[in-house]
This record gives structure tokens, C-alpha cells and sequence, in this order.
């Protein structure tokens, strides 16, 4: 019996004119963010697979795009961090897709000036609904204005300063942020803000920020001061636990949705798998994590599918190889990329429902049917990979449903 045939896109998104670094799923699987190196940010109705929205919002290459309920994320390379309204489903009226509204431009909230000068996107964590005020909606974590090293916390929407330089009580050396003398760590690569439940206080959340450094190590910081939150100089941090399992440094750093663990890659053949709640109880911290050993050194990109079986690497050869995150066993590879494959973003594998503002008036009160999915489509389309390449390229893949791996 002959092999079936190797996997080809679903679709492919032609909007870049730049390598492309960044892509997003939003929650509800209706659009996708992606974002080049050209500081361009387009947004993709999965409905209809044509473009929405484009504009310039980074006079540099794109870090980081996210969707936050009804704002929009974005992160560069100019040291900017912008956040934007959200963007306005289009409402077909008549006329089919000749009606569509021109590409929209989101109207810009605020900024935040940060440190990209170690290419590490920003962390996001929106804060539960009974702790929020009308200043403190979500945290923020990106990298220390003056120490790469290092870590700051920031509040949304009232960007102030919660957090600043963790990392810097509990480094033994002194850093100078790849500008001057050398430090144990280097800078951080990847870098993934949580909370857990106060062991002590009911109601109350402990911060914790898991970073991947430039030697190839990952930390797990946790903020243990009961009687401030606020910190400078990185007091109050300590360090739960410190794993070096990469040569190299680490490239791309994901986190399962349910926080149990952590994967890593790197310019070297390994992929890390850190069992984050093993690896605070374990007396070493190594035997709680793993290391698989993959044929194929150069990789830069990482994505765990939400049910956390499933993981997808992205290469420096522009292949995308899909393993089973228990047993690293390999379930396939997708080319298509011909260079460097720079992201990966998961579909939702439960698509969260909420109601976009259309930006029309619908004359008919209906959608139009060309936009219509059924729930045959709706349910492939959770599973759908999307993949970002230095081809300036956006491949949809949809996946099979691989079940118990």
C-alpha cells in the first residue's frame, strides 16, 4: 500500500510583504493575528480567509500580537508597546464581497515604552473579574527597561510599575545585559507570567513568571512577599527552581494551558519538557523534567495545542514536526516554508463565544451566507495550526484529530 500523500495548507495568507514573526488564534477561532518584520499587523477572518484589518503599528519587526477581550496587543522592535481597540467584524450586506468596508486601522489606546533588545515578546495575564479595578484589568511582563536579564511586571490599563527587575536579588553575578561584562544567565529569551493559589490566604494569588534564558536554563520565579506588592531590584522574587537542559540558548518557551508543564527548544536537537508542579516538590528540580532528543538541531518556534497532547516545532529548515508532548513520540511533519518557520499558533480546541460589534449596519439582519460555517467546518476548524515563515508566508493547516497520543 502506497503512502498517503505528505500534508499540503488549507489556505494560504499572501498579506506580508516581510518575513512574518508572529501569529495568534483568537479565543472564539474567528480571526488571526499576524504580524511581520516589517512592523505590519494584519488580522484574517477565518470565516471568509480574507483580510480585515492592516496597518503599521511598530516603526520595527514585530515581537508579539495578542487579542485581549476587546483590545489588541502589539509588541516591536522600536521599543513600543501599543495597545489598540479591538477591530469591528465587517457586516456583509448586499452585494456579497464587493460590499466589504475598506481594510480597518484600529484606533490606538496607549503605549508603554519597553526593552526589546533581546527579541522577547511580552507575557499577558488578565486578572480574574472580582480582583480587577478600573487601573489593574491584566499584568504585564516584558523585559527590564535597563537589564535584559531581568523581568518587569506592568498593569493594564494603568501601566504602572508593579514588579520591576526580577531576577536581579537572586543573580550572583553582575549583569550588564549583553553590553558589558558577562553574567551566569545571559538575557531572557522567553518568558511566560502566571498565578497560583496563596497557599496561605484564601482568595489571594501568588505571581509566578517562568523565563528562559540565554544559556539555555529556565527559571521559575514566585513573588512570596505577603506585606508589599510592590517590588524594586527584584526583592520579594525567589527562585522555586532552576533547570538547564539546552546548550544553546533558548529559542521559544511554551506553557500548556492548564500551567502542568512547560517545552523549550533551541538551536540544539533537544526539546525540554519541565514539569512544573514535579519541579517545585522534587528535591532536584532535573528529575522533573525530560529531555527528548530529536534528529533535527535549529529550532525557533514552539506551540502546545490546548488539550496538551499535541505540540508543534517549527524549524530553522522551515519544517513544522508534530510530537506527542507525553511521549515525544513524532506524529508527522507539515512542509511548506522554505525557510525559517518564525511562529505557530493553535486553533482552540474549544472556541470561547463572544459577540463582535459589526462595523456596518446589517440592511437584511442576516450574515451573509458566504460567511456562514457549518458545524462540520466549525469543529475542523478547531483543528486547525497556523505557521508564520521568513517566506513572508501564513500556512492554515488543518490537522487530524490524533485522539489519545
Amino acid at each position: 500500500m502506497s503512502a498517503p500523500p505528505p500534508p499540503t495548507p488549507k489556505h494560504l495568507i499572501r498579506s506580508h510583504a516581510a518575513q512574518v514573526n508572529v501569529v495568534y488564534v483568537s479565543d472564539d477561532n474567528e480571526c488571526i493575528f499576524s504580524g511581520d518584520a516589517a512592523g505590519t499587523v494584519v488580522i484574517t477572518s477565518t470565516r471568509s480567509l480574507r483580510a480585515i484589518a492592516s496597518w503599521k503599528p511598530h516603526a520595527d519587526g514585530l515581537l508579539g500580537v495578542e487579542e485581549w477581550e476587546d483590545r489588541i496587543i502589539t509588541h516591536g522592535r522600536d521599543n513600543k508597546l501599543h495597545v489598540w481597540e479591538g477591530v469591528r467584524e465587517p457586516s456583509q450586506a448586499l452585494g456579497g464581497s464587493a460590499a466589504l468596508p475598506g481594510l480597518q486601522t484600529p484606533t490606538l489606546c496607549y503605549s508603554l515604552d519597553v526593552n526589546a533588545l533581546n527579541y522577547c515578546r511580552f507575557s499577558l495575564l488578565p486578572l480574574p473579574e472580582g480582583v480587577r479595578t478600573a487601573e489593574r484589568q491584566a499584568l504585564l511582563a516584558v523585559p527590564n527597561l535597563v537589564e535584559s536579564a531581568h523581568a518587569d511586571v506592568w498593569t493594564l490599563p494603568g501601566r504602572q510599575r508593579l514588579h520591576a527587575a526580577i531576577g536581579k536579588a537572586g543573580q550572583t553575578t553582575p549583569v550588564a545585559d549583553g553590553r558589558g561584562a558577562s553574567n551566569a544567565v545571559g538575557i531572557i529569551m522567553s518568558m511566560h507570567l502566571s498565578s497560583v493559589p496563596h497557599p496561605h490566604a484564601a482568595g489571594r494569588a501568588r505571581l509566578r513568571l517562568l523565563c528562559g534564558y540565554e544559556n539555555g536554563s529556565v527559571t521559575m520565579w514566585e513573588y512570596v512577599r505577603k506585606d508589599k506588592e510592590v517590588s524594586i531590584e527584584g526583592m520579594g522574587w525567589e527562585s522555586l527552581w532552576t533547570v538547564r537542559l539546552h546548550v544553546e540558548s533558548v529559542m521559544a518557551l511554551a506553557v500548556s494551558r492548564d500551567g502542568s508543564f512547560a517545552l523549550s527548544v533551541s538551536a540544539d536537537h533537544l526539546v525540554g519538557r519541565y514539569n512544573i508542579r514535579e519541579a517545585e516538590a522534587a528535591a532536584d528540580a532535573k528529575k522533573a523534567c525530560t529531555v527528548c532528543k530529536t534528529k533535527h538541531p535549529g529550532n525557533g518556534s514552539i506551540a502546545i495545542k490546548d488539550d496538551g497532547r499535541v505540540c508543534a516545532i517549527g524549524g530553522w529548515d522551515g519544517r513544522i514536526r508534530l510530537y506527542s508532548t507525553k511521549s515525544f513520540k513524532p506524529l508527522g511533519t507539515l512542509a511548506y516554508h522554505k525557510k525559517n518557520c518564525q511562529c505557530l499558533a493553535f486553533a482552540r480546541s474549544q472556541a470561547q463565544s463572544r459577540v463582535r460589534p459589526s462595523s456596518m449596519p446589517d440592511a437584511i439582519g442576516e450574515e451573509d451566507e458566504d460567511d456562514e460555517m457549518t458545524e462540520h467546518e466549525k469543529a475542523e476548524r478547531t483543528r486547525w495550526l497556523v505557521s508564520g515563515g521568513q517566506d513572508s508566508r501564513v500556512a492554515i493547516w488543518s490537522l487530524m484529530s490524533f485522539g489519545t497520543t
